[in-house]
């Protein structure tokens, strides 16, 4: 019984934490001034009548209270509203920018899980090569140096002077950049997790049977290290939607970090609300999964 409890837990918090989410984001979506009339009647010739009308009829003079009740009940059942700016279903216009998303971000993860893995195992078999300074020169790197901030830089280099890759719409720039960091955040916490792990009796027995030290850090230190990686991959994997949502918009990509940007142009509630929902709720579930399958990797009991 007790067991069930403990694995209901995540999905429920998970449950609370996304109504908690919700109601903030939409209270403190509508403290910003103006709405999306105002926007339409600085970009036409709208009387006063027919602005009061307009915003009648999409219900903004109804109190936040009632908005948020309204919502709420709509979402429930999946619709998430039109938008009011582009007169589209919300869901439709966040499920046509996801794609975009998805691919810089995980395209970007694969990079750094990859580069990380590769310099902790080299720095592990190669202790005095130049390896564990590169893990450390990468590991301040992530820290010191904003991604926005290289991005603009690669856009003026690689774009503007050398005129080798588009200003915009290039994806492998913003992976590279949104990689290295994530190769930074993962490393040096990963190469330490490995070092400790060295001096277990299985890796000694190992070590003594001859094995080359790339096969023993593969087949015998890394296992140990998992629970350690899943949980700083899952943190990691949470960051990667603030960064990719930044350069996409640098980048001019289509998705979802564009989609928001025009949304608060425009003030265009519905869409920004449930951007904010629906990146929040898939943060949330990218934890929860990484809680799960760290129970099962380590069934130790937790108090």
């Amino acid at each position: 019984m007790t067991r069930a409890i403990g694995w209901a837990a995540p999905p429920l918090r998970a449950l609370a934490l996304i109504l908690a989410i919700s109601m903030i984001a939409f209270f403190c979506i509508r403290t910003v001034p103006g709405d999306v009339v105002d926007v339409l009647a600085a970009q036409g010739d709208l009387t006063a009548a027919q602005q009061a009308e307009m915003r009648q009829a999409m219900g903004l003079n109804a109190s936040p209270i009632a908005q948020f009740l309204a919502w709420g009940g709509q979402a429930l059942q999946g619709e998430f509203g039109q938008s009011l700016r582009f007169g589209k279903p919300v869901g439709e216009l966040f499920l046509n920018a996801l794609p975009a998303t998805l691919h810089l971000g995980l395209l970007a993860f694969a990079i750094g899980l990859g580069l990380a893995l590769t310099l902790a195992l080299g720095a592990l078999a190669a202790p005095r090569s130049p390896l564990p300074l590169l893990v450390q020169a990468v590991n301040i790197w992530s820290i010191a140096v904003p991604t926005f901030c290289i991005g603009i830089a690669c856009i003026l280099i690689f774009s503007i002077w050398l005129g080798w890759l588009p200003a915009i719409g290039h994806v492998g720039v913003p992976a590279a950049i949104l990689g290295l960091d994530i190769a930074g955040q993962l490393v040096k916490p990963l190469h330490d997790e490995l070092r400790q792990a060295q001096a277990a009796p299985h890796v000694r027995t190992a070590r003594a049977k001859g094995l080359h030290p790339l096969r023993i850090g593969l087949f015998h230190l890394l296992p140990t290290a998992m629970p350690v990686l899943l949980a700083l991959s899952s943190v990691v994997l949470a960051g990667v939607l603030g960064g990719t949502l930044t350069l996409e918009v640098l980048f001019g990509l289509p998705g979802v970090g564009s989609l928001a940007l025009n949304a608060m142009h425009g003030r265009d509630w519905p869409l920004l609300q449930a951007t904010i929902v629906f990146l929040a709720t898939g943060v949330v579930l990218i934890n929860v999964a990484a809680e799960l399958l760290h129970r099962l990797l380590d069934p130790r009991p937790r108090r």
